[in-house]
């Protein structure tokens, strides 16, 4: 009987191939897990540091170092990490070295309340704390602002933070016991008075359309209040 070799080197390779891939699963599996390795993600600013994400992490598992990788729950460390006001999304996973790496992704202010209360309103109209970290360059908010109530001025912060013109010149938004909506510029004496946020973008192009003029003409220092509320006119009043 003739034995056919190449089928026995197919055997004995498939089988080696088949333990070593077992063996070096089971090593993995109880391989060490290293000190966490956090990496941000998008702004360069951090409200939340390395060190903050690094105890979240380890809070939760009394100490992630040396922790064996099937222990591990990911979903878990992940859901700390995105209970932090701080934080819009986080990653966790662990390399074949057996380090735990988080990519996270912070929430972005566009907005700082300073009322009866202190904190910023992020990019998606929720709450976010204030940082001792760092502090962003964004309009101020006073008046009456509830913080369950944010949809006008969440309305108005992301229209300044989307407009080059409104970013660039807006300094604060004012809401009143009415609820009307008030903004004052850089460098400007007047208040203008928006209203509502019921047609913004055409109240927004009438502002330019002003500043635009009386800055060519150098008379805006001339007016202590522009008034956009009403349509397809902009009521100025003189000093």
């Amino acid at each position: 009987m003739r034995v056919n070799w190449n089928y026995i080197k197919m055997f004995v390779l498939v089988t080696l191939v088949a333990f070593l891939f077992v063996f070096a699963s089971k090593k993995n599996a109880v391989r060490k897990v290293s000190d966490p390795h956090v990496k941000f993600i998008g702004d360069n600013n951090l409200f939340v540091t390395n060190e903050t994400v690094s105890k979240l992490l380890i809070q939760k598992y009394d100490g992630v170092k040396n922790v064996p990788k099937e222990t591990l729950d990911l979903n878990s460390l992940e859901n700390t990490l995105k209970s932090n006001s701080m934080i819009k999304a986080a990653e966790v996973y662990v390399a074949v070295n057996g380090t735990l790496n988080a990519e996270i992704e912070q929430k972005t202010p566009i907005a700082r309340v300073s009322t009866n209360a202190s904190y910023y309103i992020d990019d998606e109209g929720s709450y976010m704390p204030l940082s001792t970290n760092y502090s962003a360059r964004v309009p101020l908010v006073t008046g009456l602002v509830e913080k369950n109530n944010l949809k006008s001025i969440y309305t108005i912060a992301n229209k300044i933070t989307n407009d080059e013109f409104l970013k660039k010149n807006v300094i604060e938004i004012h809401q009143s016991r009415n609820k009307n909506i008030y903004l004052k510029l850089r460098q400007c004496h007047f208040t203008v008075q928006l209203g509502d946020v019921n047609f913004l973008d055409k109240k927004i192009n009438n502002l330019k359309a002003f500043y635009q003029k009386n800055l060519k003409e150098k008379t805006l220092n001339n007016y202590s209040k522009v008034n956009l509320q009403f349509d397809n006119q902009v009521i100025c009043t003189k000093i």
